[in-house]
């Protein structure tokens, strides 16, 4: 009798635990199509911008920072990123007009360059920003890691342990080049994790937070080292039943040759509009 039920334990648990990884598989497929669904909606949007950075030295002595405000409006089919303040200084308007006019020829060549390559055309820039990590589903790579509060919402922290997430984008003609590419973006999956903080009701990612826990394989470590990075983004609801990003946040650490550095670069998006009243939030 104990023998029989030894055998269906060890049975039981493997297939248990394959249902478990298979229901969660399922759970994180509708959660990045829902990410998606955002993605899609955001550009349907105008907003506000604020942009900081702050790199420290060693002892914490100000090495470079700046802080800037932007507005976000279409022009002829354009998303313009139009400058408003710098570092507490309102911008005059003809240094305005003369940023937004660089920004739209800018994204003009963008867009040609797309299209001459076949591809859709170009995205706001805001959008591939707040979409900075671009990660694809990834069967039996998610971990429930616990349950947890976040903005008063009950969420489920999800781990995910990628191992496609620097694969993407193209191939380098020279085969040495491209294999010492291969190589760093194998080595650069094996050492980041995703932590995903999920709302599992609406199936919505409220925040989520990628590191690189050891990038001593990286070239050129004579001259700089990274030792550490962190990145993180939080979705807002400025509409019932419309997440947006609500802000991008980016941490730091390396050495120079000159000693240590650390850093933190920060964007917020707030005061979100619709670009045009007839455009319908899907």
């Amino acid at each position: 009798m104990l023998t029989r039920l030894l055998v269906a334990l060890t049975l039981f648990v493997p297939i248990a635990a394959a249902s478990a990884q298979s229901d969660l598989d399922g759970f994180m497929a509708r959660v990045l199509a829902r990410r998606d669904e955002n993605w899609k909606k955001l550009q349907q949007y105008v907003l506000e911008e604020r942009e900081t950075l702050r790199v420290d030295g060693a002892v914490g002595s100000r090495l470079y920072g700046f802080a800037r405000e932007y507005s976000w409006f279409i022009r002829d089919g354009i998303f313009v990123r139009s400058p408003v303040k710098a570092d507490g200084v309102t911008i005059g308007d003809a240094e305005r007009r003369r940023a937004e006019d660089q920004w739209v020829r800018r994204e003009q060549r963008r867009d040609a360059r797309r299209t001459a390559r076949g591809l859709d055309g170009v995205e706001p820039r805001f959008v591939s920003s707040a979409y900075f990590l671009e990660f694809k589903f990834d069967m039996g790579q998610y971990a429930l890691a616990g349950r947890e509060q976040l903005d008063g919402r009950e969420v489920l922290r999800i781990e995910y342990y990628p191992t496609k997430l620097f694969t993407e984008g193209p191939t380098r003609p020279n085969r040495r080049v491209r294999e010492r590419d291969e190589d760093v973006q194998e080595k650069m999956n094996k050492v980041s994790l995703v932590t995903l903080w999920v709302d599992p009701a609406e199936h919505q990612i409220l925040q989520y937070e990628f590191r690189n826990i050891d990038m001593d394989f990286l070239p050129g470590r004579a001259f700089a080292r990274v030792d550490g990075l962190e990145a993180s983004m939080r979705m807002g609801q400025p509409f019932p039943g419309v997440w947006l990003p609500r802000s991008i946040g980016i941490r730091f650490e390396g050495t120079l040759a000159t000693g240590s550095v650390s850093g933190r670069y920060d964007i917020e998006y707030y005061d979100y509009k619709l670009a045009n009243v007839t455009v319908r939030v899907q």
